[in-house]
């Protein structure tokens, strides 16, 4: 096993900070677009986009950044994680300056998918430095510490993204980013050394091409089904077949290879399975209900664009109190009375958007906001943790890129199936309320409540955008309770493979504690 160089534990915590400035950076962008979905779909203030077109937005990001974080693992590995984590920033800011300026969804659409290339070479050489840099018990406090990034970028988001929209167009969202790739350089320069595996392992263009065209092909099926308002056609059942088949080959193909960027006989492995499938799923929940609440606040509720951020803060602040508090909580009572319980109260919470409607007061939208961050975090913290720590070193770059993909891949799909349910319960419940609309009009009302309105506008008609809200209304309930479902399955998953707590003997730590806190322990034992 490589043995990774001491450093002082000065320069250790100014690492730290370097990389939490690159992992806010990531979620920053992620809540930032969230708030501005609904500015996006207005035919005046953005870009006119429709819901599938902004799924795709989003979905192009997260598609990417997910299919080639694994291959992102391994070139780390070969020519140092701080190289990998540099270049990707510096794709991750260009792309951000030609999304700011996007002229059509299109574009926009694009700028995104080339954000997912900088994104998925920046996290895995992020957690493989942050491994590299760590050992023992200190390793999985830097994690727990490193987790707090993702609250902060989740508190952030929301409300620089409405004070920009407030002042500014809508393309000043991703200029945000900019000045942060450049402190976040900074920091990379001058204090962190270039880990690299010294295992050099092959690029995979054929893992590549097979997963990224699996998922796109799935994605655009799932997608064209909520334009087209059936699963019959064969736009929509084709490519979905196309895209399981990829995958399926994608995975036959990496189980051929000596030494797979992408390895799946990790799945093999009952808590590595079993915690990445769960947290796939979850990701996969957080995707699809947070796409709702941008539309529900904004566009239902009417409110503003700060207002929007402001109240998606109690989110933030719940994961921010949820990831340590989960990390103390594993410490004392192990890993599966404490994730298992916070996943159930996760899924519930998604649940509970059924009872919201357009009189719901703002404060039990904050309290059920406020639930859903802190299971999350206390969910997603020490499984996180708990995966990552049982990470060969020699591996680390591409073993965090499996879990990290399996999440995104996660998030893909429930962007596109979230997205789908809503916009066949949608246009099924605002059908009736657009007889007397004329032709013209009939399919941009059919679209989106958010066009609905726009038409409502223009032919003076408030009964319509009335409807459009109920309608709209209708089909987030209809999308609650299909995503409390999936994460159900995901709280069910975790409760089959996490191991059952030993009995503590004296003032020995439970072996899976142990196993949490110092893989070298157990790699000399």
């Amino acid at each position: 096993m490589a043995t990774p160089p001491t450093l002082p534990k000065s320069r250790q915590r100014l690492i730290l900070a370097v990389l939490m400035v690159c992992s806010l950076l990531i979620w920053l962008d992620n809540t930032v677009l969230s708030i501005t979905l609904e500015t996006l779909a207005d035919p005046v203030r953005g870009l006119g986009a429709s819901p599938a077109e902004l799924q795709w937005a989003t979905g192009a990001y997260t598609l990417v950044f997910a299919t080639l974080m694994f291959t992102a693992g391994a070139v780390g590995d070969s020519f140092g994680h701080r190289n990998v984590l540099a270049v990707g920033l510096v794709i991750f800011a260009g792309a951000s300056i030609w999304a700011a300026y996007a002229g059509d969804a299109g574009q926009l659409i694009a700028a995104r998918a080339a954000m997912g290339v900088g994104a998925a070479l920046i996290m895995p050489a992020n957690f493989a430095i942050l491994l590299w840099t760590f050992t023992g018990p200190g390793r999985a406090t830097a994690i727990a510490v490193s987790s707090t990034s993702t609250g902060v970028g989740m508190a952030a988001g929301p409300v620089l993204a409405g004070l920009l929209l407030s002042h500014f167009w809508w393309g000043s969202v991703f200029l945000v980013n900019v000045p942060i790739v450049v402190l976040a350089l900074a920091g990379i320069v001058l204090l962190v050394p270039n880990f690299r595996s010294p295992t050099v392992r092959p690029l995979d263009p054929a893992g590549i091409l097979l997963s990224t065209g699996g998922l796109a092909a799935l994605t655009y099926g799932l997608i064209r089904a909520g334009q087209v308002d059936a699963w019959s056609r064969s736009d929509v059942w084709a490519p979905v077949a196309v895209g399981l088949v990829l995958l399926a080959a994608f995975v036959l193909v990496e189980l051929r290879i000596k030494e797979p960027s992408f390895d799946p006989r990790m799945f093999a492995q009952r808590v590595f399975g079993g915690g990445n499938a769960a947290m796939a799923l979850l990701l996969f929940s957080v995707a699809a209900v947070t796409f709702y609440n941008a539309f529900y606040m904004q566009g239902a509720l009417g409110y503003s664009p700060m207002k929007a951020g402001l109240a998606n803060v109690p989110t933030a602040v719940g994961a921010v109190v949820g990831a340590p508090l989960g990390a103390r909580l594993v410490g004392r009572w192990s890993l599966r009375p404490v994730a298992v319980p916070a996943l159930t109260v996760a899924a519930l919470s998604f649940g509970a958007v059924g009872f919201l409607d357009l009189h719901t007061p703002l404060v039990w939208i904050e309290i059920l906001l406020s639930a859903q961050g802190l299971s999350v975090g206390l969910v997603m913290a020490p499984v996180t943790g708990a995966l990552l720590s049982s990470l060969p070193l020699e591996r680390s770059g591409a073993g965090s890129a499996v879990t990290n993909t399996a999440r995104q891949a996660g998030s893909v799909i429930g962007i596109a199936v979230g997205g789908t349910i809503m916009s066949i319960a949608y246009r099924g419940a605002i059908e009736p309320s657009l007889s007397d609309v004329p032709e013209a009009l009939r399919d941009s009302a059919r679209v989106s409540a958010e066009q609905a309105r726009h038409v409502a506008a223009t032919l003076d008609r408030p009964a319509l955008a009335q409807a459009a809200d109920h309608a709209f209304i209708h089909a987030m309930h209809v999308g609650a309770v299909w995503i409390m479902l999936i994460a159900l399955f995901a709280a069910a998953v975790l409760l089959i493979t996490l191991p059952v707590a030993g009995k503590k003997k004296g003032p020995t730590p439970e072996p899976d504690d142990e196993d949490a806190r110092s893989p070298e322990s157990r790699s000399t034992a």
